[in-house]
């Protein structure tokens, strides 16, 4: 068994939307959650949840394999995530890929279920005034 835990918490909940606009006025404008950070060349954009630190993530599409509606589950290493996965009895069925603020890998448990793993190994978004990406900037020592 391992010392510590794997998946370290949920990062992102990806919902697919035809439209980033058309995404909005239901998430934002009707159930009220604010934009955390844009990115118009990847379709995605980030929502807060007020409790937490987790997001709803818009996407017009996806990375890999054609991703549904799923959670994103942040830990240290996607690379080496995905290899516990697969000695676990897990598969990779995507990745691993680079993506602006790290790594992802799209694997399988045993059991058939997604899992989309992902570290911050490059850091987080950078956003301006309006929640549009400018830049990431690299994790401090010890972040997550």
């Amino acid at each position: 068994m391992r010392a510590e835990p794997l998946l370290r918490k949920v990062d992102a909940v990806t919902i697919p939307v035809p439209d980033l606009d058309v995404g909005l006025r239901f998430y934002r404008d009707q159930l009220g959650h604010e934009i955390r950070w844009r990115n118009d060349a990847l379709g995605q954009v980030g929502l807060g949840l007020p409790d937490s630190d987790s997001e709803i993530v818009l996407a017009t599409r996806q990375s890999a394999a054609g991703r549904a509606y799923e959670p994103n589950w942040l830990v240290s290493s996607a690379d080496e995530a995905a290899e516990v996965i697969v000695a676990a009895g897990g598969r990779v069925v995507a990745g691993p890929e680079d993506i602006p603020v790290g790594h992802l890998v799209v694997a399988e448990d045993p059991f058939g279920n997604v899992l989309v793993i992902l570290d911050l190994s490059k850091g987080r978004y950078v956003v301006d005034e309006t929640g549009r990406v400018t830049g990431v900037a690299p994790q401090q020592a010890g972040g997550g």
